[in-house]
């Protein structure tokens, strides 16, 4: 869980800033380093992360795919990576541990 909630940070913080600082400056300030610092980052390392961090989940959580989807699409939509992370943990906080095997020390 701790891979994920990470990846969802740094995604979500380097889409916001993408969102609505560089790609402003690139098109009204005709300045698109920022946009390039921030968008090959978030595009060729981050996302692809946040991707492999959430099927990691989904493999441990056994959850259906369509919930797998709504959480992968929230990585690309600004501000709504925190709100899924947010929902996510706190479901997965609330479930009930696995008991452990008859047996076992």
């Amino acid at each position: 869980m701790t891979r994920y909630r990470i990846m969802a940070y740094v995604t979500g913080t380097l889409l916001i800033v993408l969102c609505f600082v560089a790609v402003p400056l690139k098109i009204f300030a005709h300045n698109g380093v920022l946009s390039n610092v921030v968008g090959v980052p978030h595009g060729m390392i981050c996302y692809p992360l946040y991707l492999l961090a959430t099927f990691d989940l989904y493999r441990r959580a056994r959850w259906p795919l369509g919930k797998v989807v709504v959480i992968v699409l929230a990585g690309v939509i600004p501000f709504l990576a925190f709100y899924v992370e947010r929902r996510v943990v706190n479901e997965l906080r609330d479930r009930p541990e696995p008991a452990a095997p008859v047996g076992a020390a």
